[in-house]
């Protein structure tokens, strides 16, 4: 057994108050099988108190390159293989979208399949220029999981996302960041420290209403406008109720910089 396949698929460390998960199977291109799956769900579930953001990273030269197909192939049932997968890596998506603290990620290399959702989960994306985005799913037959085909259509309109998946297409990083599937672009040696810098900023901010934000945002495009209104003035009465707001406001009167790590 080598190094890499003894240790945990997924690593993690708090940085400040940053709670740092990163994918750790590089040789292998970091992809989605049960052990990476449970040990991201752990992860998540473990998040320190302390910790305002969290941050998706990866080892190696690329980020993800989704499921395990060699894993696909060996299984005696590749149905009831993929079924589980699926559904427990459904657990690990549903768990970042609904994260009571923002979620950061820096994707590089190549983001392949269910790593396509898996950014498409995150609130802020990071990514290298050189970066490719490919759902490949059509490659080898399936169609999409984990999140994909949502956070490809909510970026990309229903007509240019079966494009991209019909024909195993590709996304250059400034393509995505064009259509808005991630949120920076950099040079690919800066990826990890923007991504960091980037979670570090977030996390000294009002980590509360920015997830309030995410729901408003995440919600806007199947609401009517009456009904995002009605929902905004839910939000920012409860934003104005809990301690963020209360100091953000004093601090601004105030004039001093807020201290929202201390506000409750």
């Amino acid at each position: 057994m080598t190094d890499e396949q003894d240790r945990p698929h997924v690593r993690t460390d708090l940085d400040g108050d940053v709670h740092r998960i990163t994918l750790d199977r590089p040789a292998t291109g970091n992809p989605v099988d049960l052990a990476m799956t449970a040990g991201f769900r752990t992860a998540l579930r473990d998040r320190p108190e302390a910790a305002r953001a969290v941050l998706v990273l990866a080892e190696g030269p690329r980020f993800c390159v989704g499921g395990d197909v060699q894993g696909f192939a060996a299984a005696p049932d590749p149905a009831a293989h993929i079924a589980r997968l699926a559904a427990a890596w459904h657990e690990v998506v549903r768990a970042l979208v609904t994260c009571p603290v923002p979620v950061l990620a820096g994707a590089h290399g190549a983001v392949a399949g269910a790593g396509v959702g898996l950014i498409g989960a995150c609130d802020l994306v990071v990514c290298g220029s050189s970066t490719k985005i490919r759902p490949a799913y059509g490659a080898i037959g399936l169609s999409p999981d984990g999140g994909t085909s949502w956070a490809l259509t909510r970026a990309l309109g229903a007509p240019r996302a079966l494009d991209l998946v019909l024909t195993n297409g590709t996304l250059t990083a400034a393509e995505a960041h064009a259509c808005g599937l991630v949120a920076r672009v950099v040079a690919d040696e800066e990826v990890h420290d923007a991504a960091i810098t980037l979670a570090h900023q977030v996390a000294a901010g009002p980590v509360r209403a920015a997830v309030r934000t995410r729901a408003l945002v995440r919600q806007a495009a199947v609401r009517t406008l009456d009904e995002q209104l009605d929902e905004e003035a839910r939000l920012i009465a409860e934003s104005a109720a809990d301690p963020e707001g209360r100091e953000g406001v004093r601090a601004f009167v105030e004039r001093r910089p807020p201290d929202f790590r201390g506000a409750g």
